[in-house]
C-alpha cells in the first residue's frame, strides 16, 4: 500500500527533514509514527499525501510513484486519501453537517448523496446530533472528530492523522484515537503520528524517528492484555 525506498527530503537552504527512510505499510495496517516534535513524522505524511516530493528515493502510494506524479494525477492520489490534521481548518460559514459533505461535493455527488453520507460519516464519529450546529460552538475534541468524519466521508483506502489529540484533554484524545481504530477495524489503512507515549501502550507496530531518521520501528506480535477479553 505504501512503500519508501531510500527516501530523503531536504528544504532550503540546508534542511533535511527526512534521510535514507526505507518502509513498507501493508494495506489495513494501523501504524503509529512516534517521536519528538521535529523528527520528521509530518514530512513524512505529507510525503505519502503528495503535498511533497522526495529529494531522494522513491514513494510509492497504492501504486502511485510520487515524485513522478503530475498535477493532474494529484486528486486520483487524494480521492483514497483522508487527511487529518492538527488543525481541523474547519470552515466557519457552514454548519457541521456541510464541512463533511465538502469534499464529496467538490467531486460531484448530488447533494442528495452527499447529505446521506455526510450524516452517515458524523453518525459514525457519534456526532450526528451536532449536524446542525456552527463548527466553533463546538470543543475541540468535538471538532477533531467532525475533521476525522470530513476525511472517511469518501470512503478513504487510507487516513493519514498528524497529531490528531494535540492540545487535547484525555477523554477527548481517547475518542478521537477510539474513532480511528474503529475505521481501521474494517480494514482501512491507517498512519498516526502523535507525541503522546501513552497511545503506544496498545499499539501493534510503532516507528520511531528523530532528526529525519528512523530509529527504532517495531511490531507487537501478541496482544497487549488491554486487547484480550477477559
Amino acid at each position: 500500500m505504501i512503500e519508501f525506498q531510500q527516501v530523503s527530503k531536504q528544504y532550503p537552504p540546508n534542511i533535511t527533514a527526512l534521510s535514507d527512510i526505507t518502509l513498507k505499510v501493508d494495506k489495513g495496517e494501523l501504524v503509529f509514527l512516534a517521536g519528538p516534535s521535529g523528527a520528521g513524522k509530518s514530512t513524512l505524511l505529507k510525503l505519502i499525501a503528495g503535498m511533497e516530493r522526495p529529494s531522494q528515493g522513491a514513494v510509492n502510494v497504492s501504486g502511485y510513484d510520487i515524485g513522478r506524479l503530475g498535477h493532474s494525477g494529484l486528486p486520483y492520489l487524494r480521492r483514497k486519501l483522508g487527511l487529518i490534521f492538527q488543525q481541523q481548518r474547519l470552515l466557519s460559514d457552514r454548519d457541521v453537517l456541510a464541512n463533511v459533505m465538502l469534499p464529496l461535493i467538490v467531486c460531484g455527488a448530488t447533494r442528495g448523496d452527499a447529505e446521506r453520507r455526510a450524516r452517515a460519516a458524523l453518525d459514525k464519529v457519534g456526532l450526528l446530533d451536532k449536524a446542525p450546529m456552527a463548527p466553533a460552538s463546538l470543543s475541540g475534541g468535538e471538532q477533531q472528530r467532525v475533521s476525522i468524519a470530513r476525511a472517511i466521508v469518501n470512503r478513504p483506502q487510507i487516513i493519514l492523522a498528524d497529531e490528531p489529540t494535540a492540545n487535547l484533554d484525555r477523554e477527548a484524545a481517547n475518542k478521537v484515537l477510539d474513532a480511528l481504530k474503529a475505521f481501521h477495524a474494517v480494514g482501512v489503512t491507517c498512519l498516526i503520528s502523535t507525541h503522546d507515549e501513552q497511545f503506544l501502550d496498545t499499539a501493534t507496530r510503532v516507528i520511531y524517528l528523530d532528526h529525519g531518521r528512523i530509529i527504532e520501528s517495531w511490531r507487537r506480535t501478541t496482544p497487549h492484555p488491554s486487547q484480550v477479553m477477559a
